[in-house]
């Protein structure tokens, strides 16, 4: 009889070692792992033939010059903000990781993705839901398609029995956390089993060039479920995320191997599916009929996409004696950086001070250019006098209190210009650049923070 083979696994991070470890070597987590039996007796794993799923045979070695250079081909879905945050398109071969919180709409989404593409073989794996739930969901979505299949298994063995029957064009696994190989005796979910069905998976796109997305969980700290090494197999790995109280909803690129890092999808979640947000500066800018203190308007980038956000601070009176630093989709130290160059530089007592900042609609923002709008949304809550309604703002703080120049901002401009602001703040470094430009929108050129204040208040 054959001896079956089980290993220790930490579940934070997927660390294999012989025997039980109260600390993890890797992530230094306590308490995290568990017992996992890795293969049945002499279970050998088959590689699976893909030879006859497109009829090509290749060699295993080939010269770097006999590899044609062409630009990979690219199915292009019908929804403008995947194929952005995708890089164009999903790329022949690829596969890709989404993962966001429960009930976020990552299924919504890819199901809608899906049923939309009319011209292409598409086979959604379902190991969560009956084709039942999924019909619904469709109907719903309102779109119907002769070429969407529906699989609802989570054996990968069976799952690529009938991959070879209807040879799909695109696949989408919902979710990968439910998949099972028979190679592996853990159940569904352990970080054997997610690593073994990833490379399956992994093998099988590879091979026949065939593009596969793989939705994926998150842990309660807001990383993805499994193995990090799950983020290392694949291609392109997505988040999703959003406030459930709020309509909007982020797909944000962490890693992609055909296209920039920096990319952002906006959506829309309404009770027909996920509408893309086109432009999304008109719905990040409230409109306001009294003028209001506290409030400034950020001209940010995200990828190649310019956005106008609305910044909201409230400074009171600490009541208590530690004052309280709150924030909502901006980072605490940078505020606290912030206020103490305000406080050194301007002469603020904002040391006595309670501070709440907020980045309207939800959205979490890691440009540095919003600065500039958080320090002058700062200053109009502090003195309580409103800014003028048409002005906004793209500049960096730097720790001496100048205000430091910042990347496309010739973009920024067109996109103020054309959302009707009639001035926009910005470093004087950037000046010589915008020289040349015939803009009809005052460009007002300042140094540092000092300058700002005297300017506006």
């Amino acid at each position: 009889m054959s001896k079956t083979k089980s290993a220790f696994f930490c579940q934070q991070c997927g660390y294999e070692s012989a025997k039980w470890l109260g600390k993890c070597p890797s992530c230094n987590q306590w308490n995290t792992f568990v017992e996992e039996v890795i293969t049945k007796g002499n279970n050998k794993i088959e590689k699976d033939d893909w030879k006859e799923f497109n009829g090509v045979s290749k060699l295993k070695t080939i010269s770097i010059n006999e590899v044609s250079s062409a630009e990979e081909k690219r199915i292009v879905t019908s929804d403008s903000e995947l194929n952005r945050v995708l890089g164009g398109g999903i790329v022949a071969g690829s596969i890709v990781l989404v993962a966001g919180e429960p009930g976020i709409g990552k299924s919504t989404l890819f199901l809608q993705v899906g049923l939309k593409l009319n011209d292409v073989v598409t086979l959604y794996i379902s190991g969560e839901e009956s084709e039942q739930q999924i019909k619904m969901r469709a109907d719903r979505i309102g779109f119907a398609n002769d070429q969407f299949y529906l699989l609802t298994e989570t054996d990968t063995q069976t799952i690529f029995k009938e991959i070879k029957k209807l040879k799909p064009q695109l696949v989408i696994v919902d979710s990968i956390q439910t998949l099972q190989s028979p190679y592996v005796e853990s159940s569904p979910g352990s970080i054997s089993q997610i690593r073994e069905t990833a490379a399956e998976l992994q093998r099988f796109a590879k091979e026949t060039n065939t593009p596969v997305f793989l939705i994926g969980h998150i842990t309660k700290d807001g990383n993805i479920a499994g193995p990090k090494i799950l983020e290392h197999m694949v291609d392109t790995v997505l988040q999703f995320e959003g406030d459930r109280h709020y309509a909007y909803r982020i797909l944000r690129t962490l890693k992609n191997r055909f296209g920039s890092t920096s990319e952002l999808g906006i959506y829309e979640m309404n009770t027909d599916g996920m509408r893309s947000v086109t432009n999304p500066s008109e719905i990040l800018i409230t409109q306001k009929e009294d003028q209001l203190s506290g409030i400034a308007i950020a001209a940010t980038v995200e990828g190649i996409r310019p956005l106008l956000i609305e910044t909201q601070a409230l400074v009171t009176q600490s009541v208590y004696g530690t004052p309280q630093r709150t924030v909502s989709g901006f980072d605490l130290r940078r505020l606290q950086l912030l206020l103490a160059v305000l406080e050194k530089r301007g002469g603020f007592h904002f040391g006595v001070k309670d501070v709440f900042i907020n980045i309207a609609g939800g959205i979490k923002v890691e440009d540095p250019s919003i600065d500039l709008a958080i320090v002058c949304a700062l200053l109009s809550s502090y003195e309580d006098v409103p800014l003028p309604q048409h002005i906004c703002f793209a500049g960096e703080v730097g720790l001496s209190g100048e205000i430091r120049a910042v990347n496309r901002i010739e973009q920024r401009i067109a996109e103020a210009e054309k959302l009707g602001f009639e001035k926009i703040i910005v470093s004087k470094y950037n000046a010589k650049l915008l020289a040349k430009l015939k803009l009809n929108i005052q460009v007002v050129a300042l140094g540092k923070v000092e300058e700002v204040y005297q300017y506006l208040f």
